[in-house]
């Protein structure tokens, strides 16, 4: 049995409220009595990343530059989503769909994991899909420009040991989605 605590919440307020950046200043009391007064939260949409694998066993990729760290990095397709709207399941295939223009025959979810549980509150969902074919063409956000990339399934763990492959949404939902093969 834990002696852990959780912390008390003695004040919330809302500092920056935009579309697309939520930021809530909480002044909280530690088990131990201490109140911290600056304690920032970021109010985050969930995220949906999908493994998708073709039939011929290459993993589609997502080629893209990320600004916050002005960086091309390569990632599984993903996106954000309401669960209000979609089921984390239609979101991974709709923004599979919309990044590559590849459907899938079969989606298997993978693990549901918190991003980054002291800051921030959404989670990643985690979906496998096999035997995905090329369906269509990208239908990208105004902020996209995607290159689509297909990596074979052996050669994907030491583009992950060297640092091809960093986003952490995808290097988990890879690791744990290869088990399931």
């Amino acid at each position: 049995m834990t002696n852990l605590q959780k912390w008390k919440l003695l004040r919330s307020k809302m500092v920056l409220n935009h579309a697309w950046c939520q930021v809530r200043q909480d002044e909280i009391q530690l088990p131990n009595g201490r109140i911290i007064d600056d304690y920032f939260v970021n109010i985050r949409p969930e995220i949906a990343v999908i493994l998708p694998i073709t039939s011929s066993r290459e993993i589609v990729f997502v080629r893209q530059y990320r600004y916050a760290v002005d960086e091309f990095l390569l990632e599984l397709p993903a996106g954000r989503f309401n669960p209000a709207q979609e089921t984390a399941e239609a979101a991974a295939v709709r923004e599979m769909q919309e990044e590559t223009g590849y459907i899938a025959q079969q989606v298997t979810k993978i693990a549901t994991l918190y991003d980054n549980p002291p800051k921030d509150t959404n989670k990643i969902h985690l979906f496998l899909a096999e035997n995905v074919i090329k369906s269509g063409e990208q239908k990208l956000d105004i902020t996209e420009e995607i290159e689509v990339l297909l990596i074979p399934v052996e050669s994907v763990r030491d583009k992950i040991l060297q640092g091809e492959i960093c986003v952490a949404g995808s290097v988990a939902a890879i690791c744990l989605g290869l088990n399931f093969l």
